[in-house]
């Protein structure tokens, strides 16, 4: 891994460098005068993008509440993504069999793997203890679709139509083998729980968007399978709580403890709410923990998400030939087409970054049966979130990226006949992205003839996040925090920006 340079005589104070402090003290300063000047309060309007749809429930008088307009504003550089929808495939799809096609694994099918290619990669210990690692061509047919050529399997109907959108990763690697570490590291920039989420680093680098609901969002879907799904994927780790993500969950509760307990008003609890922030003020005034404001702007996030949230699982304003895009689960709650329906109506309504965990893609065994399955849940929901997002003139700001946290051997696991399926594997994956100033039709890196082995232009998680801070206008290596006395940041110290996948016009910057 390259590790990268650091800029010299950059000071951090309480969580960013000298100058992200003056610009966030000034914004401190704008929205509480604006907040009690009409002249002011218009003014915030504004710049928060405050419109009749988004700022219905306006908080009360006494309220410790000032929006979050984030530490660095709009960022360093001009931003092409306004907003993202990261896909999670959790369990790790399959590159051999669904996004890149290998004539030699089809040529040696049922011939043991190379001894010189086996050397180059850790196994897992789940197939580290078998005696043949026979190659395994696709489980299915795979063809070029589009301008660009590009290789999807027949498994992926619908996604195999909007290539000419996508801008794939093939060269992606980890060193991690195992689930847990390995989404984590995906996520947080380092291996183990406890750091801040790419959702919780860019709300508070870029604050929200929209009074009424949190700016960071997660959604989940289908059966893991054993795989952890880690809430520290979405945590804000050792930033403010408030930019922790909120799970929105399927069922009658879409947010958990959001309603008012039987027998309260919705005057109440506006009541409560002034009465626990006049506490919470005057602990502020003698302990001076910032969390205690966090967690006021929390609570009366929660109070507008009352009204936000129902609206925003409502489909009824949506017209039928939609809701028929994303294809027969979308009115199922709970499914990835509900989820990616909604990410859709999120992003609408401002909200900054929402994840959608698709699980159950850990296909060790009976994967000619398990894939073919979560293909036909993801395939046509995907497909049509990017259709939607840019027949709505959405694409061009909003950055939708995909992939798993590892990828999934050429070899067999088992016997290449029956229950087979495929291990897990670090050395090479595919991701793709679409929208926000990313290279429609282009295709980034190289793997060897059996896709084990990543031969031009590798990639790594690292790499990955700070290409997707630069399409926000973030620069990677300046999105810091300050804690127990060191700088914090999303890529850790590593990373490099992917310029080749960013479009003529920005590819060139840093």
């Amino acid at each position: 891994m390259k590790r990268t340079s650091k800029r010299d005589g950059a000071l951090s104070i309480g969580g960013s460098d000298l100058k992200d402090v003056i610009d966030g003290a000034r914004r401190s300063f704008l929205m509480k005068a604006g907040l009690g000047l009409g002249l002011g309060a218009v003014a915030a309007a504004d710049v928060l993008g405050i419109t009749t749809a988004n700022a219905t429930i306006g908080p009360s008088p006494r309220a410790s509440y000032t929006p979050n307009l984030g530490t660095k504003g709009t960022g360093v550089y001009p931003a092409r993504a306004k907003r993202v929808i990261y896909i999670h495939m959790l369990g790790a799809n399959s590159t051999p069999d669904l996004w890149e096609y290998k004539p030699t694994l089809v040529k040696l099918n049922g011939q043991p793997m190379p001894a010189s290619e086996l050397g180059t990669q850790k196994l897992s210990s789940m197939s580290s203890g078998q005696t043949a690692f026979l190659c395994r061509a696709p489980m299915a047919p795979m063809h070029q679709y589009g301008q660009s050529r590009v290789w999807v399997s027949d498994l992926l109907p619908y996604m195999s139509g909007i290539v000419d959108d996508l801008c794939f990763i093939r060269s992606m690697y980890t060193v991690q083998l195992n689930h847990d570490p390995a989404g984590v590291l995906l996520h947080t920039g380092f291996q183990l729980p406890g750091r801040p989420s790419a959702g919780a680093w860019i709300s508070y680098a870029l604050g929200n968007d929209n009074t009424n609901l949190p700016s960071f969002i997660v959604m989940t879907s289908g059966v893991g399978q054993g795989v952890p799904l880690d809430t520290s994927d979405w945590s804000a780790g050792f930033l403010p709580s408030e930019f922790q993500g909120a799970e929105l969950r399927s069922g009658v509760d879409p947010v958990l403890y959001l309603n008012n307990l039987g027998g309260m008003t919705a005057e109440e609890r506006r009541k409560q709410l002034d009465a626990l922030s006049d506490l919470a003020k005057a602990d502020f005034r003698s302990s001076q923990d910032p969390d205690i404001l966090s967690r006021i702007r929390q609570y009366e996030m929660s109070y507008r998400m009352q009204h936000s949230i129902p609206e925003i699982v409502d489909f009824s304003d949506e017209s039928q030939s939609v809701v028929d895009m994303y294809g027969p689960d979308a009115m199922k709650p709970g499914t990835f087409a509900h989820n990616c329906l909604i990410a859709r109506r999120l992003s609408e309504r401002g909200v900054k970054f929402i994840t959608l965990y698709a699980m159950g893609w850990d296909h060790h065994f009976q994967l000619t049966t398990l894939l073919p399955a979560r293909c036909k849940e993801f395939d046509q929901p995907a497909a049509a979130l990017v259709r939607d997002l840019k027949q709505r003139g959405m694409l061009e700001d909003t950055l939708v990226v995909c992939g798993s946290e590892f990828g999934r051997t050429p070899f067999a696991q088992g016997s290449i006949t029956g229950a087979w399926g495929r291990d897990h594997h670090g050395g090479n994956f595919t991701w793709w992205m679409a929208g926000a100033g990313t290279r429609a039709g282009y295709t980034h890196g190289e793997t060897d003839d059996f896709n084990y082995n990543v031969i031009g232009k590798p990639v790594t998680t690292y790499d990955l996040n700070a290409t997707m801070l630069r399409l926000l206008g973030i620069d990677h290596e300046r999105l810091t925090y300050l804690y127990l006395g060191r700088n914090y940041r999303l890529t850790d110290q590593f990373g490099d920006v992917v310029n080749e996948v960013i479009s003529s016009g920005i590819s060139s910057l840093g």
